[in-house]
């Protein structure tokens, strides 16, 4: 069976990373047998662009290519994409913002790599137009909502476990996407942090938790807030989960294994026991790889620990980068995107340190799914430290974001001048799709996206118009890498 999500969650012979090397420092790096041949596109999708809805689009938290209409003549590539927005703008708090889904119409006039634009088409290789706006709604056909879940808590029923309520409505702040071949598909989110099954028209079909390790506790009970409660709103006690997903880092990548048999989510950063509880000692996260044999009832049938990447901030201070998304090579390997927060456009901080793409080979690492570790009282990872009888993937950087030769052909930069061309702090999207060239068969098109946090200058949502502080206006944007993923199953 051909699958929607072939060329989005591509499948690589696990031979190709027994000998994983450094990426190089040009844009032609080459890891294991993969090969970056750098930026080949820009496109953007302006601040100031509404929905279907009237409301103010700010979609880049997830993303999936839709490869079965992919197209390519003279002309060009034609096709679409799903774009996924997390839970709405918020500054003070969060709003009873409509979880959706966008549909954007792609046209994409690559230059060849090394080459660069024709003046004043730098940014242009990208043409992107929002096509439809689905709501996504629960399981009785009502309303979700952005909201967080300060103290809701809706008890389980039937298949479905226990969910993050607020105000009567089930609670999403949705992180990314998979498209499934009947049009169905899963969304990860932040509050549970949970996989969600819904129909192509946006109807909860189904949940699943993961272990008990990763769900949110206080005072010995599920407890979904993630502390930001809005104007006169109470804080939840206390303002961190005692063990489970620290607050804002639930499910932030998930991708589907070429064959369709494996859903691989992966953490944005290590739970509260396993050293989340500070940026400096969250460096082990989790990757659950769940057996998709059954689309309604996922079964959890490995578990890894995923080193994210270490640095130094501009103070000196040691950093972890969290992970924005992944796709899968295999069900032993898959790419993820990790970058530093508090810098880019539309922020005070101008200059990121780390916005990279690296491979990750589980192949060696040990399987911790269904132990003692996936209880919420066995910590991994106590301050940080892994468990010794614990061996983690194996990370290799592939791809720099923040090269600064390669964003200069496009007119982009990483750092101050803090304008528009700088950057924004949100990388949170990535999908494949062929090049659709014979000649090179093992080619594609990696599109990477941000979440632009909703920021513009003239904003509408929740019935109310709204103005991003300090003049920010951050438009959608797309970036796009031709690599080789060589061996890929043909399917």
């Amino acid at each position: 069976m051909k699958h929607l999500y072939r060329t989005a969650t591509l499948g690589v012979a696990l031979a190709l990373f027994t000998a994983l090397t450094p990426a190089l420092a040009d844009s032609t790096a080459t890891v294991g047998g993969l090969v970056n041949k750098g930026l080949v596109g820009v496109g953007r999708i302006p601040a100031a662009q509404r929905d279907k809805f009237g409301e103010t689009f700010g979609s880049g938290s997830g993303m999936s290519i839709d490869t079965s209409g992919w197209t390519h003549d003279t002309a060009g590539y034609k096709g679409s994409l799903w774009l996924l927005p997390d839970r709405g703008y918020n500054v003070v708090g969060t709003t009873d913002y409509r979880p959706r889904l966008n549909t954007i119409g792609i046209e994409f006039a690559p230059v060849a790599p090394g080459a660069a634009p024709a003046a004043g088409q730098e940014q242009t290789g990208v043409k992107a137009t929002l096509a439809d706006t689905t709501l996504l709604t629960d399981d009785k056909g009502a309303d979700a909502t952005g909201l967080d879940p300060l103290n809701g808590v809706r008890a389980a029923s039937g298949d479905m476990p226990t969910l993050p309520e607020a105000n009567g409505k089930l609670a999403l702040d949705n992180e990314a996407i998979v498209r499934l071949p009947d049009g169905s598909m899963f969304i990860s989110d932040e509050y549970g942090p949970n996989i969600y099954r819904f129909s192509a028209d946006g109807h909860l079909l189904s949940a699943t938790q993961p272990p008990a390790a990763l769900v949110p506790m206080r005072h010995g009970a599920p407890n979904f807030a993630s502390d930001n409660p809005g104007p006169g709103a109470a804080e939840p006690d206390p303002k961190d989960p005692d063990t489970g997903r620290q607050n804002n880092q639930g499910l932030e990548g998930m991708t589907m294994t070429p064959d369709g048999k494996f859903l691989i989510a992966v953490l944005q950063s290590a739970t509260r026991q396993d050293g989340g509880d500070s940026g400096s000692t969250r460096q082990n996260t989790r990757a659950l790889v769940y057996d998709a044999s059954d689309l309604g009832h996922l079964k959890l049938a490995h578990e890894y620990v995923v080193p994210l990447p270490v640095f130094k901030d501009a103070k000196g201070k040691t950093k972890i980068a969290a992970q924005s998304e992944i796709v899968a090579l295999s069900d032993k390997a898959f790419l993820m995107l990790a970058r530093d927060s508090g810098n880019g456009q539309g922020l005070k901080g101008d200059t990121s340190l780390v916005r990279q793409i690296f491979v990750v080979d589980v192949s060696a690492a040990t399987d911790i799914a269904g132990g003692a570790f996936d209880a919420a009282d066995k910590p991994l990872a106590p301050k940080g430290v892994l468990d010794p009888s614990v061996t983690p993937a194996k990370l290799t950087p592939f791809i720099d974001i923040n090269d600064k030769g390669e964003l200069g052909r496009f007119g982009l930069h990483d750092g101050a001048p803090n304008d528009k061309n700088n950057l924004s702090e949100k990388w949170e999207a990535m999908s494949v799709v062929s090049v659709l060239d014979p000649k090179l068969p093992d080619d594609y098109f990696l599109f990477v996206a941000n979440d632009n946090d909703f920021l513009a200058q003239d904003g509408f949502q929740v019935g109310a118009p709204y103005k991003a502080e300090d003049g920010a206006d951050v438009d959608t944007m797309f970036l796009v890498y031709q690599v080789t993923l060589p061996s890929l199953a043909k399917k």
